[in-house]
């Protein structure tokens, strides 16, 4: 993680403004806006197929919307966001030490000069000790076990970022003691670093507890707004039919 902060704290790091989200023009989600400020932290959650995916990408600009816009009170290139998509298997098989892999953080930044500096192996090392991985740097990744390979690609990630850190299904494919870890680990970087978090999951109960603010996609039903009055919605009682 950088020392400095690109974003402006009294704007929104990120504004959705009547955007339409999909692909091929072929709308996926409709009409939906929503802004979202330095330190929240926001769970994005709907049913398979509602477009939360869909939603993350745009936000990263790997897609453009079909209306409307999202902007990113960022500056390009300054390391503001870091991106943890889900697992795929060629991850968890990638050959490396978690030294390497961390680094990889960097690369985006690195432009065409291929090596490290002294200060950002500094860096590399503090963000591993932050995530008490530190003692496993010399390690091959592809022998760790699911759990730790999370949390090594949760520090290539906060290596690349200062700012935004967003992440696609983190806990899919961990055991309950993992992921109770890494939720504990995310709930740390936001509420004592500041770290504005930016999830999509499925586990509705774990967004609840952990979240500031609640983004629920469902068709053309999009609702945005804190944990209390998303559990006092009617989107909630999707999730929570006895309880709302």
């Amino acid at each position: 993680m950088q020392d400095s902060c690109c974003c402006d704290k009294d704007t929104p790091i990120i504004a959705c403004d009547h955007a339409t989200l999909g692909y091929d023009n072929q709308t996926v989600i409709p009409d939906i806006s929503f802004q979202i400020f330095p330190g929240d932290y926001v769970s994005i959650v709907g049913e398979n197929g509602s477009g939360k995916s869909t939603l993350m990408k745009t936000m990263l600009g790997l897609i453009k919307p079909i209306k409307g816009e999202i902007k990113i009170n960022c500056q390009k290139g300054s390391g503001c966001i870091g991106y943890l998509p889900q697992m795929s298997e060629m991850q968890r098989d990638f050959p490396a030490t978690v030294r390497e892999v961390v680094m990889t953080g960097l690369l985006n930044r690195k432009g065409w000069w291929p090596f490290f500096s002294k200060r950002e192996k500094q860096q590399a090392a503090h963000v591993m000790e932050r995530l008490r991985i530190e003692d496993l740097a010399g390690r091959s990744y592809r022998e760790l076990s699911g759990g730790q390979q999370q949390r090594v690609l949760l520090a290539r990630s906060l290596l690349a970022a200062h700012e935004i850190l967003m992440l696609d299904e983190p806990v899919t494919g961990l055991d309950p003691a993992a992921a109770a870890e890494l939720y504990e680990t995310l709930r740390t970087l936001n509420r004592e670093d500041g770290m504005t978090i930016i999830m999509v999951t499925h586990d509705i109960n774990s967004a609840v507890v952990n979240s500031s603010k609640i983004l629920h996609v469902s068709g053309e039903t999009v609702f945005f707004g804190t944990t209390a009055q998303y559990m006092a919605s009617e989107e909630a009682k999707l999730f929570f039919p006895d309880d709302v």
